[in-house]
């Protein structure tokens, strides 16, 4: 089976939801269910806003997805049945062609996330301790530099 990287499409984003909530579901256990709720209503709005949008798919079925704009991956998000499959390694490669340094921000309570850029070499470079809606789930923001 490979997998393929294409744009995302409009016709995309309701399995882009379905796997952003599956993948929440499985990593942000600090997350309250309503604030899974709020956050998946700002995906919602958020997915036509994405500067690019990259899906991962298989046999033609979307896996994952990445949303990325100037240097920064906004999201990353894979089932969870596909998790430590190279996925979002594939999607990370996509942008990374670019020559600019790759940026992300991440919630510190997940360790899965903090290990999984720390493998494509990402590091610490900045922290807040809370996070983009002024909850008190604290990101770290993270910076790979040109390769």
């Amino acid at each position: 089976m490979t997998i393929v990287i294409r744009a995302g499409a409009e016709s995309d984003h309701p399995r882009l939801v379905e796997v952003w909530r599956a993948a929440v579901e499985a990593t942000h256990d600090f997350l309250t269910s309503s604030e899974v709720d709020l956050y998946e209503q700002q995906l919602r709005v958020y997915l036509p806003q994405m500067p690019e949008l990259w899906v991962a798919v298989e046999d033609g079925a979307i896996i994952g997805f990445l949303g990325y704009g100037d240097g920064v991956i906004e999201m990353l998000f894979v089932d969870p049945a596909r998790h430590g499959q190279g996925v979002g390694r594939a999607l990370v490669a996509r942008v990374a062609e670019g020559a600019a340094p790759l940026r992300v921000d991440v919630n510190e309570e997940n360790a899965g996330a903090q290990r999984f850029y720390a493998a494509l070499g990402f590091t610490e470079v900045g922290r807040s301790a809370l996070d983009g809606e002024g909850q008190p789930h604290p990101i770290l923001h993270l910076e790979r530099p040109l390769r």
